[in-house]
């Protein structure tokens, strides 16, 4: 059984997930202070309503949400939109940081919860186990960041705690990174240090690098590659995208990659409408319209499809551990 939003349903049900989606991602600071920017919830909600209609409409059943701590995560929101709409969605633990903690992490060190127990690793297994913040929606996925900055001390910390609640749940991890610095392979090598399973690890952001040596490296370490930024042209374009992906399939790696946008209905990191003007395609339908038939005119299988939609995201969720 997977949890999701609107509770726990068969991983066989799962159908065709997109691995790297967010709904909304809000710095809920000036969401209290510059309420124009949000405007009224029930607009917000009907129009994300209708995005992910379209999305399931175009051959989608599932997507993952990893807006983590950090990101703006309020669940009572996501539960309630799930509740109108047939597509499923899975939500995550986790923080995002990729240099310095929040001021409540400060003082909350490991070591200061009860038993000399760590208070980070502590919320993200309740958040697994129990379920958030009284909403009896669970995390299935617990997630972290390291971008530019590198393993900052902070970063660190965060890694290590996922990685101990991955430990003590069974829960696989999801990661941000930045592909260009190599990042993938210092996440690796802290989960390895901390006794992660890393075939339970997407090291996300993948895609957004045509460097094979490194991406053969990260899958022969044992991870999956989250090819999960189409649309964002900025990084790597689309065709560049589809032709690294064609490879891989290629040599036989089809079981190693999951696919996905990392787009949203709502991202207050960008003043105006999103998508916005300057990527067009970043946007949750780009893979079902664009993407697919881009890939099977470079040689990439409907079953190597299948396996990058279907088989191993259901491969990576379900958990082999019992609480």
């Amino acid at each position: 059984m997977i949890e999701t939003a609107t509770g726990p349903v068969d991983s066989s049900e799962l159908g065709r997930v997109l691995m790297h989606e967010h709904v909304f991602i809000i710095s809920p600071e000036m969401k209290d202070n510059v309420p124009e920017e949000w405007g009224d919830e029930e607009t917000r909600l009907a129009d994300a309503a209708r995005r992910l209609t379209e999305l399931k409409q175009s051959g989608i059943d599932t997507i993952l949400d990893p807006t983590a701590l950090g990101l703006g995560r309020y669940i009572p929101r996501i539960a309630t939109l799930a509740s109108r709409i047939d597509l499923k969605i899975i939500v995550a633990t986790g923080l995002y940081t990729f240099n310095e903690l929040p001021h409540y992490w400060q003082a909350r060190t490991p070591g200061s919860g009860p038993d000399g127990s760590d208070p980070m690793v502590n919320l993200f297994v309740r958040d697994i186990t129990e379920g958030i913040a009284g909403t009896g929606v669970k995390a299935a996925v617990i997630k972290c960041a390291t971008d530019r900055p590198g393993v900052t001390p902070d970063v660190e910390r965060v890694l290590r705690a996922c990685a101990r609640a991955h430990r003590e749940t069974g829960a696989p991890i999801t990661t941000h990174t930045h592909a260009r610095s190599r990042r993938g392979l210092e996440q690796q090598a802290i989960f390895k240090e901390e006794g992660v399973d890393l075939e339970r690890v997407v090291i996300g952001h993948s895609g957004d690098t045509d460097d094979l040596d490194y991406l053969l490296e990260l899958i022969d370490n044992g991870s999956i590659l989250g090819m999960d930024r189409f649309g964002i042209d900025g990084y790597l374009p689309t065709a560049d995208r589809v032709k690294v992906i064609a490879e891989l399939c290629k040599r036989g790696y089809a079981d190693r990659m999951v696919l996905s946008h990392d787009a949203s209905c709502y991202l207050d990191w960008i003043p105006g409408e999103i998508p916005p003007s300057t990527m067009p395609h970043w946007h949750y339908l780009h893979i079902s319209r664009d993407v697919l038939p881009m890939l099977r005119e470079a040689g990439v299988t409907d079953a190597q499809i299948d396996t990058m939609l279907i088989d191993t995201p259901r491969r990576f969720l379900e958990n082999r551990r019992a609480y």
